[in-house]
């Protein structure tokens, strides 16, 4: 195989780990809060745009907006009803709550909607460019991908609420006293994480099946993605899902597939080490 091939398989994949891993990083890196929740998020995600799709026969693009704002509806009502009263807990209280919170929606999903591998097949075909061939629902994935992450940069930039999350991620005291709701910032962030979850498992269901089995390996892929390029830093996902893509692709091409995944979690533990803050974090969320 191209080498060149290896490496746009693997930017193409890595675009989509930052789309998995962006919403992950923001809740971790402003609440302190490791969501166990968020594999299942994107599981729920593209199930919902499976069924609006199979059932209904919603376009997956028009639908990815209604299901990631159902996703940040949910995500909301749990922050604000339950996380938030734990919120200042040491870690171990909220990991613990998020954990028994994904229980319950995982063996949910897994009754109502059984562990049926499902995909929206849309049959876009091929792009091919000499000896390069890429997917062209990948392509798709990847722009929306993208898309999804620069809005997030911009609304975290520019935006009234952007600014409140990051007045309380550096200080929540300060802010309390500047008359910003903490908890209602709070609430909001986790429900921006779902929202880049369940908009992460639309996309996702365009292009590789989906199934509540897969719950842990997205949650263990965004966790070494935020190791890997930093919490706090929307840029820092980004970098992170690409690095992990290329590493993973490489990997997969040298010593295998079934290794691929192996690679990624040593890289992790290095950086944990030499750089505990990752490739772009910000400093201060080690």
């Amino acid at each position: 195989m191209d080498i060149v091939q290896i490496l746009l398989n693997g930017i193409v994949l890595g675009s989509l780990y930052a789309c998995i891993a962006i919403g992950f990083s923001l809740v971790w890196g402003v609440l302190n809060v490791i969501n166990m929740l968020h594999g299942s998020f994107i599981i729920l995600g593209g199930y919902l745009t499976f069924f609006a799709w199979q059932y209904f026969g919603i376009n997956p693009i028009l639908a990815l907006p209604f299901i990631a704002t159902t996703l940040f509806c949910l995500g909301y009502v749990l922050q604000y009803f339950f996380i938030n009263k734990v919120v200042t807990a040491p870690v171990l209280t909220t990991l613990t709550l998020t954990f028994g919170l994904d229980m319950i929606l995982y063996n949910l999903m897994t009754v109502f909607f059984t562990a049926t591998p499902r995909r929206v097949t849309l049959d876009l075909g091929t792009l091919n460019i000499g000896d390069l061939y890429l997917p062209v629902d990948r392509l798709l994935g990847m722009g929306l991908a993208l898309c999804l992450t620069a809005l997030l940069f911009l609304v975290m930039r520019v935006s009234k609420i952007g600014r409140a999350i990051v007045a309380v991620r550096m200080d929540r005291q300060a802010a309390t006293l500047m008359g910003i709701r903490v908890n209602h910032v709070y609430a909001i962030t986790f429900g921006i994480g779902a929202f880049m979850a369940g908009a992460a498992g639309a996309v996702f269901s365009m292009v590789f099946p989906v199934t509540t089995n897969l719950t842990g390996v997205f949650l263990g892929k965004a966790f070494v993605i935020c190791v890997i390029g930093g919490l706090g830093s929307v840029p820092g996902a980004l970098i992170g899902g690409i690095a992990l893509g290329l590493i993973e692709s490489i990997a997969g091409y040298t010593i295998g597939p079934q290794n691929a995944i192996t690679v990624g979690f040593v890289l992790m533990l290095v950086l944990l080490v030499i750089r505990p803050s990752g490739i772009a974090g910000v400093k201060g969320y080690e």
